[in-house]
């Protein structure tokens, strides 16, 4: 089930450029799922730049599909997508403010095992009812990685 009805400021969707940004940190031989539905307009950046993913409107929280997830999660439910990720121990890049290193649950479930890739330039969204495709909230995101084995902890891209 998508989120989009849950909260307005859930509702900003990535533009296809910040997907293309990390596409050589993305493994070619892993299925990914993206399980948050938005728009949908996912899939088709996905297949554009190269990658077929299981993106379809279902609860996140009852599935469990593919190799990897690679998605930008509803912030108002970061905390349950997080503990519901290490409950399920599969790789993941989410792309979240970077204020969540400060966020104590977050601290607590993986401490030692995140990867960050760090944008030079502010990711830009857009909100699922607007066509403008350049809003940078007033806070950093950063592509937050786990059990992605990169080659480095911390890549500034």
């Amino acid at each position: 089930m998508s989120f989009i009805k849950d909260k307005d400021s859930d509702n900003y969707m990535t533009n296809k450029i910040e997907w293309e940004r990390i596409k050589e940190y993305i493994p070619t031989d892993k299925k990914i799922w993206s399980p948050f539905y938005g728009d949908g307009k996912q899939k088709e950046y996905f297949k554009e730049i190269g990658f077929d993913i299981i993106h379809e409107d279902e609860d996140f929280f009852q599935n469990n599909k593919g190799d990897i997830i690679i998605d930008n999660p509803p912030f108002s439910k970061k905390k349950e997508i997080f503990s519901k990720l290490k409950e399920l121990e599969k790789p993941f890049i989410l792309i979240c403010p970077s204020m969540l290193l400060s966020y104590k649950y977050f601290q607590e479930l993986f401490k030692d095992e995140i990867q960050i890739l760090v944008p030079y330039k502010r990711l830009n969204f857009r909100h699922i009812n607007s066509e403008k495709k350049n809003y940078s909230p007033p806070f950093a995101s950063f592509y937050f990685c786990y059990k992605m084995n990169l080659e480095k902890d911390l890549i500034f891209i």
